[in-house]
C-alpha cells in the first residue's frame, strides 16, 4: 500500500470510530524500509457545510410536557418543550445561521400526529396549522400519520406548506391519495449561502441549472407499515434498503452528491440501513423516540451516540445518524462538513432539552414545593454550563395562537374527575437501569383492561371472562401527571387510539412465546420498543443472557388473589387462558406475530365494542394475511366496523376509566402505581 492510500484508509477508520484528529499532521513511519520515511497528511478543508435542525415524534405536544432532571444535588421538577419552545430555539438557530451565511435545513422525522387531546379533537387540522408556522423544510411519513383515514391524511397534506417524504411507497392505487402532489419521494434544496430554494421532483432541471449548492433530501417509511398502521388503504410499501440505494443512485446520476435521508423507521434500523446502503450522508430519524447523546448526568440515561458514524458497505463512504427523542421536548442540531466531491469529512452536534425556568422539588409543582431563590439560582447556573439542556422561552405569537384558537375547546373536552394522583406515575417503554421494572403506567392500564374484561357485564355479552390482560408499551402514550386526573386524560391522551378490547383464548405456551418474541425484538440498542409487553393480573421474569442481543422468559405467573393481596400461581404451558388485549395487538400487529399464528386457522376470539351505547360482542373466525403482509380479521357473523355511525370502539380507554373510578380509587384512595412489579428484569 502506498503512503497516501494508507493515510486515506487510516483517516476513514478514524472518522468511522468518531475519533477527532487532534493534530494537523500525522507522521507515518513505514515499516520494512531501510530508512524511516515521514509523510505529512493535512486534513481536507470543508468545501461545503450544512447545518440541520431536527425534531421527530412530536405527537401533537403543542404544550410543554411535565418532566424532571438532576442538577448536581438537586432533583428538579420542570416542564420540557412544546412547539412554541421548539420554534423559539429554531428561530435562534436560524438567526445564527443567517448571520454566518450558513446553509441550514429544519427537518421533522415523522409522527407529528396523535398523542394529545388537540389531535383527537381537531383530527390533524391543528397539526397542519401549527407545523406550517414552524418553517419546516420537509418531514418523513410516520406510521401515526395513518391513524385516521387517508381522507384525513390527504386533507393534512393539502394544508401544510412543506412536503411529506417517502421514497419507498406508491400511492397511485389509493383513491384518496392518488392525485396528491405533496407526498413525494424527495425534494432538492439549492443553497446560496443561508438562502435556499426548494425544488420538487418535477423541477429538477431548474435545480441543476440554478448554479447553487444542491442537497437532496429523500424519505423512507416503514416497509411493514400495513402491520403497524391501521388505515394505510391501498398505499403500497417497498423494501427500505433497496429503495434507499435506488434513491442515492438516482441522485448521483443527476450529479447531486450531498444526500440526506429523513426516515421514520427507528434508530436501530437507521443504523442497519447505513450499514447496507452506500452514499447516504446523513440520516435524520424517528419512530424509536431515541434521545441520542449522554444525558446520564441529568438522570436521563444514555441511549446511544449522537451523530453516530456508520461506515457503508463499500468501506469508503459513511453515514451520520441522528434522532431527537420525543414529544417536542428536545431539538437536535447536526453540522455536516463535505469535501469538494461531496464526501462527508465530519459530522458533529447534539440534542438539547428545552426547559422552562419554573423549578420545583416535588412533582406536586405547587407553591410549597417551589425551589428557594438560592436553589433556583444554582439550577440556572448548572443549566447555563451544560451542553445538553437549556432554558428556552416560548415563541409568544404561537403560544397566543394555541391558547386563543385551540385550548378552550380542548379543556372543555376532558370531562369529570376520576381521582387524585399524588405523584407522577411514570411511563417508559421498557426497563432500563433508571427504571428497572419499566413502566408504572402500562401495568395499571393492563390491570384496568383485565378488570373490565373479567366483569359480569362482559361475561353476559361475550360468554367468557379474562384471566389476565397484556398491553404493548406503544399503546400507552405518556406518564400520568400529578394532580386531578380526568376522563379525557385517559380517553384523549393516555389511550387515544380507540382500539376495542379483544379476549383471545391462548395456551400458556403461546403466552410465553408471545412474551419471548416481543421482548427479544426490543433488545437491540435503538430498537422500536412499542411492542414491549406488560401484564395486568400477570407478572413475569426475563433474564437477559447477552446484553442487547438475547434473553429468556423464565417465569410467568397469574394472580389468583386480589390487587392488595395477590396470590401468584405459575402459568401452565398446556393450560388455556382468556387473554384481554386491544384489537391492534390481538390481530398480530407490531410484531405480536404469535397472535396471528394462534388465529390463522381458527380463533375463539371475541371483540367488544359499544353499539348505540350497548356493549356488543363480535365473534372472530380467523385472521388472514394477504400477499403484501396485511392482516385482516375474518368475523364469524357481522363484522366490527368502527366507522359505522353509532359504534364506539374505544372500549380500551373506557375499561381503564371505569376501573379507576369504580374500583381502584375506592380501594386505594388515590391513583398510585400498583403495589407490586409486573416485570422483573435481570441483566448480565
Amino acid at each position: 500500500m502506498n503512503p497516501q492510500s494508507f493515510l486515506n484508509s487510516l483517516s476513514t477508520k478514524l472518522r468511522a470510530s468518531r475519533t477527532v484528529l487532534a493534530a494537523t499532521t500525522i507522521a507515518i513511519f513505514l515499516a520494512g524500509c531501510s530508512d524511516p520515511q515521514q509523510v505529512e497528511y493535512t486534513p481536507e478543508i470543508p468545501a461545503f457545510t450544512l447545518e440541520i435542525a431536527h425534531i421527530n415524534d412530536t405527537h401533537s405536544s403543542f404544550d410543554a410536557v411535565t418532566g424532571s432532571f438532576t442538577a448536581n444535588e438537586h432533583h428538579v421538577f420542570n416542564e420540557f418543550g412544546g412547539h412554541p419552545r421548539i420554534l423559539s430555539k429554531t428561530n435562534l438557530y436560524r438567526e445564527q445561521a443567517a448571520a454566518a451565511n450558513q446553509p441550514m435545513l429544519f427537518l421533522h422525522g415523522g409522527d407529528a400526529w396523535q398523542g394529545t387531546a388537540y389531535f383527537k379533537i381537531n383530527e390533524g387540522r391543528m397539526n397542519a396549522d401549527i407545523l406550517s408556522r414552524m418553517g419546516i423544510d420537509a418531514m418523513a411519513l410516520g406510521n401515526h400519520e395513518f391513524d385516521l383515514t387517508n381522507v384525513h391524511l390527504n386533507e393534512f397534506l393539502n394544508m401544510i406548506n412543506f412536503p411529506l417524504l417517502a421514497a419507498n411507497i406508491d400511492i397511485s392505487l389509493d383513491a384518496d391519495l392518488a392525485e396528491q402532489t405533496n407526498l413525494l419521494p424527495y425534494a432538492v434544496f439549492a443553497f446560496d449561502g443561508y438562502n435556499k430554494q426548494r425544488f420538487l421532483p418535477n423541477q429538477i432541471e431548474q435545480a441543476l441549472a440554478s448554479g447553487n449548492e444542491l442537497v437532496a433530501v429523500f424519505g423512507i417509511a416503514l416497509d411493514d407499515m400495513p402491520n403497524i398502521a391501521p388505515n394505510t388503504g391501498d398505499v403500497q410499501f417497498f423494501d427500505m434498503v433497496a429503495s434507499a440505494q435506488a434513491s442515492v443512485d438516482e441522485f448521483h446520476a443527476m450529479g447531486i452528491n450531498r444526500i440526506v435521508a429523513v426516515t421514520h423507521v427507528g434508530h436501530a434500523i437507521d443504523v442497519d440501513i447505513a450499514n447496507q446502503v452506500n452514499g447516504i450522508d446523513v440520516i435524520v430519524g424517528g419512530h424509536s423516540h431515541t434521545l441520542l447523546g449522554d444525558f446520564s448526568d441529568l438522570g436521563m440515561g444514555y441511549a446511544g451516540t449522537y451523530a453516530q458514524w456508520v461506515v457503508n458497505p463499500n468501506g469508503e463512504s459513511a453515514t451520520c445518524v441522528v434522532q431527537a427523542g420525543q414529544y417536542a421536548q428536545a431539538i437536535g442540531k447536526v453540522t455536516v462538513q463535505f469535501n469538494e466531491s461531496g464526501r462527508v469529512l465530519d459530522c458533529f452536534g447534539g440534542n438539547t432539552l428545552l426547559s422552562n425556568d419554573d423549578f420545583y422539588r416535588s412533582s406536586a409543582r405547587d407553591s410549597d414545593s417551589r425551589l428557594t431563590a438560592s436553589a433556583h439560582a444554582e439550577v440556572l447556573a448548572f443549566i447555563s454550563e451544560h451542553p445538553r439542556i437549556t432554558v428556552a422561552t416560548e415563541e409568544a405569537a404561537m403560544r397566543k395562537h394555541i391558547d386563543v384558537t385551540y385550548r378552550p375547546t380542548m379543556e372543555a373536552a376532558y370531562g369529570s374527575e376520576l381521582g387524585m394522583v399524588p405523584e407522577q406515575i411514570t411511563h417508559v417503554r421498557e426497563p432500563s437501569p433508571e427504571f428497572p421494572n419499566g413502566s408504572e403506567v402500562a401495568p395499571l392500564v393492563a390491570l384496568g383492561q383485565y378488570n373490565w374484561a373479567a366483569s359480569d357485564a362482559v361475561y353476559e355479552v361475550a360468554g367468557m371472562r379474562a384471566d389476565f390482560a397484556l398491553v404493548g408499551a406503544g399503546g400507552v402514550r405518556q406518564s400520568i401527571a400529578d394532580g386531578q386526573l380526568r376522563e379525557g386524560d385517559i380517553t384523549l391522551e393516555l389511550l387515544p387510539f380507540s382500539n376495542f378490547i379483544s379476549i383471545v383464548p391462548l395456551t400458556g405456551a403461546q403466552v410465553i412465546a408471545l412474551l419471548q418474541e416481543t421482548i427479544v425484538a426490543t433488545l437491540p440498542e435503538g430498537a422500536h420498543a412499542g411492542k414491549f409487553p406488560y401484564g395486568g393480573n400477570l407478572r413475569y421474569r426475563f433474564v437477559e443472557t447477552e446484553l442487547n442481543v438475547a434473553g429468556e422468559v423464565q417465569r410467568v405467573e397469574i394472580n389468583r388473589g386480589s390487587i392488595l393481596r395477590p396470590e401468584w400461581h405459575e402459568l401452565e404451558a398446556d393450560g388455556v387462558y382468556n387473554v384481554a388485549m386491544n384489537s391492534y395487538n390481538a390481530t398480530g400487529n407490531d410484531g405480536w406475530n404469535t397472535m396471528y399464528e394462534a388465529q390463522k386457522e381458527r380463533s375463539g376470539r371475541v371483540d367488544l365494542a359499544y353499539v348505540h351505547g350497548e356493549l356488543t360482542a363480535f365473534h372472530v373466525e380467523r385472521i388472514e394475511r394477504s400477499s403484501d403482509n396485511r392482516l385482516r380479521v375474518i368475523y364469524a357473523d357481522e363484522a366490527l366496523q368502527c366507522d359505522v355511525a353509532g359504534l364506539a370502539c374505544n372500549s380500551d380507554a373506557v375499561a381503564v376509566v371505569e376501573f379507576l373510578r369504580d374500583t381502584y380509587v375506592p380501594l386505594q384512595g388515590a391513583i398510585v402505581p400498583l403495589p407490586y412489579a409486573v416485570v422483573e428484569w435481570l441483566q448480565p
